[in-house]
C-alpha cells in the first residue's frame, strides 16, 4: 500500500472552526493514483468516505467514523492560450488565493474578486463561491470529477454543475458521490478585458476601469479589514447565506425598516444576512463562547473551540430570531458532517 494511513486521527487542525473531532482513518492523497487508493481501501474496509480540502467550510458534528482523504492534488496546467483568452487546467489541492494570486501575476482577468476566500480550488465550485459581484462558475469551463463508486473519471460541463447562489449539483445529486480532481477556467487577457467592479464597495475605489492587481489589492484590503483568519479566531467565513426574497416581501420590508440593505437580483432582492443580524443585537450575544465577529456578523467565532453543538444551538438561536423579527429564514452555509 503506498498511502499512508492514520488511525484515529485528530481532525481539529483540519476545519476553521477548530471543532474537537476524530477521524476513525485519514490519509492524504497526493496523485489520481493515491486517491483510487485510498477508495479502494474504504470500500474494502467498509468505511464511509469524507473528501476533505482545508476545511474551512465544514463543520463536525461528531467523530467521523470513516476515512477522511485529503485532496493533495497539485498542478496547474495552461491548456490554450490566444490574444484574449487563456484556459487553464488547476488540481483540486491548489490553494485556492494562491490561485487568484498566480493569475493576478499573469494579467490574467477573472477571479481577482475572489481573492482571500480560504479553500482549495477543489471546493470552489462546490460551493460556487462568490464576493464582490463575481461568482466562480462565471470562468469555470468544466470540472474533472472521479466516481467514488465506480472509481472512473468523468467531466462536467459548466452546464452540468448546475451552479446557483453558492450552490451546485456536488451539494445535492453528487454530494458524496465523487471526488473534484481538477478544475478548467477560462479568463480573459489583453487590452479589451475589463474587471467587474459593479460591486458598490469595488466601484466607489476606482475612477477609471483598474488592473487586475489593483483589484485584488483592495478586495485584499478590504477582506483583511473586515474578516477574520481562521487561524487566528476560529471560524469558518460566512456561516449564512444571504436571504433571497420577493419583491413585494422586499418592499414590506424597506418599509418597516428604513435602513435595510439589499440588492435587486433576478428572483427578487437579496438582503444582506450580516445586517439583519446585527439590527437583531446578536453581536452583543456570547454563548458559552461562541459569538459573531465584532466587525462582520455574518461571521460566527469560535475562539475557545467549542462543539458543533454548541456552535449550531448559537447558529439555530440566530436563525429563529431572524424569522420573527423580519420573516426569513437564514441558511447555514457550511456543511454539516
Amino acid at each position: 500500500m503506498s498511502i499512508n494511513l492514520a488511525h484515529s486521527a485528530d481532525l481539529q487542525p483540519h476545519n476553521s472552526l477548530a471543532i474537537p473531532a476524530v477521524a476513525k482513518v485519514l490519509t492524504e492523497v497526493t496523485s489520481l493514483d493515491e486517491l483510487k487508493e485510498a477508495i479502494a481501501y474504504a470500500h474494502d474496509q467498509k468505511l464511509r468516505i469524507l473528501i476533505l480540502g482545508e476545511g474551512s467550510n465544514t463543520v463536525f458534528t461528531d467523530n467521523f467514523n470513516g476515512l477522511v482523504v485529503l485532496n493533495r492534488l497539485m498542478g496547474i496546467e495552461v491548456l490554450k492560450s490566444d490574444s484574449n483568452n487563456v484556459t487553464v487546467k488547476v488540481s483540486a489541492g491548489e490553494n485556492w488565493h494562491k490561485l487568484v494570486e498566480y493569475s493576478v501575476d499573469r494579467q490574467w482577468y477573472g477571479l481577482e474578486n475572489l481573492a482571500l476566500i480560504p479553500g482549495l480550488v477543489g471546493a470552489a465550485p462546490i460551493q460556487n463561491i462568490g464576493a464582490y459581484g463575481v461568482e466562480v462558475k462565471d470562468s469555470v469551463v468544466q470540472v474533472d470529477v472521479l466516481d467514488i463508486a465506480t472509481g472512473l473519471s468523468k467531466v462536467l460541463s459548466n452546464k452540468e454543475c448546475q451552479f446557483d447562489y453558492r450552490d451546485s449539483i456536488f451539494k445535492h445529486r453528487l454530494a458524496d458521490q465523487v471526488v473534484i480532481s481538477s478544475v478548467t477556467f477560462c479568463l480573459s487577457r489583453g487590452q479589451n478585458s475589463k474587471c467587474n467592479i459593479a460591486y458598490p464597495a469595488l466601484a466607489s475605489r476606482f475612477s477609471q476601469p483598474p488592473t487586475p492587481k489593483e483589484v485584488f489589492d483592495t478586495v485584499c484590503q478590504i477582506r483583511s479589514s473586515k474578516l477574520p483568519a481562521p487561524q487566528d479566531i476560529p471560524n469558518a467565513g460566512s456561516f449564512f447565506k444571504n436571504p433571497i426574497v420577493s419583491a413585494e416581501h422586499h418592499s414590506a420590508l424597506a418599509k418597516s425598516h428604513p435602513g435595510l440593505v439589499s440588492f435587486s437580483v433576478r428572483d427578487g432582492y437579496k438582503l444582506a444576512a450580516a445586517w439583519l443580524i446585527e439590527q437583531a443585537g446578536w453581536k452583543s450575544i456570547d454563548y458559552n463562547g461562541v459569538t459573531v465577529h465584532q466587525d462582520q456578523a455574518l461571521v460566527l467565532i469560535n475562539p475557545q473551540r467549542r462543539s458543533a453543538q454548541q456552535v449550531l444551538k448559537f447558529a439555530r438561536a440566530v436563525q429563529k430570531d431572524i424569522a420573527a423579527k423580519f420573516s426569513v429564514t437564514l441558511e447555514i452555509e457550511p456543511r454539516i458532517v
